[in-house]
């Protein structure tokens, strides 16, 4: 039985198909998840205020003597509203950049950053280590760090473009 199959200019079986698409699944839901996380920040009434339950500012104090870099956390108590707003902006932007796969690379490095500073910070105390899902995060970027977004990306489209191909592969 012959595996192989067409796909436009390119031919392979279909281990070569499954490896030029098996970063999607990751870069939807972690496209999708840092979207969600973003939103969900900017539109909670609590998160964005300087004290009070549920606040960013509250949280931050809380982990401040459990994380691994409290100068980080003492930097984000000098204006909480504002660290609290820059993180979710830069969630949803990651998010949107890694999903339709604009400046594919440096929207996952975004994304581990984000994710890197939060497991230093407030997930650093997790007890196991794999109880704090920001460790996960971070390493599930890291693929697509070193990979970029090369299928069904605006980035695919430019270099398609530039170089007077076919957008998708």
């Amino acid at each position: 039985m012959d595996t192989r199959t067409s796909y436009g200019d390119r031919r392979g079986d279909w281990r070569d198909t499954a490896t030029r698409y098996a970063l999607l699944p990751l870069r939807v839901f972690l496209g999708v998840t840092f979207i969600y996380a973003g939103l969900d920040k900017l539109t909670d009434g609590a998160f964005l205020k300087a004290s009070g339950p549920g606040s960013i500012g509250d949280t931050m104090r809380a982990v401040r003597d459990s994380s691994a870099i409290p100068a980080l956390v003492d930097l984000s108590l000098k204006a909480p509203v504002g660290f609290g707003a820059a993180i979710a902006v830069g969630e949803v932007a990651v998010g949107i950049g890694v999903l339709v796969g604009l400046l594919g690379r440096l929207a996952a490095l975004g994304g581990a950053l984000i994710s890197l500073s939060l497991w230093l910070t407030v997930s650093w105390s997790s007890t196991p280590y794999y109880y704090g899902n920001d460790l996960a995060y971070l390493m599930a970027w890291l693929p697509l760090v070193l990979a970029g977004t090369p299928m069904f990306s605006a980035d695919a489209a430019l270099r398609s473009r530039r170089q007077g191909a076919p957008a998708y592969r």
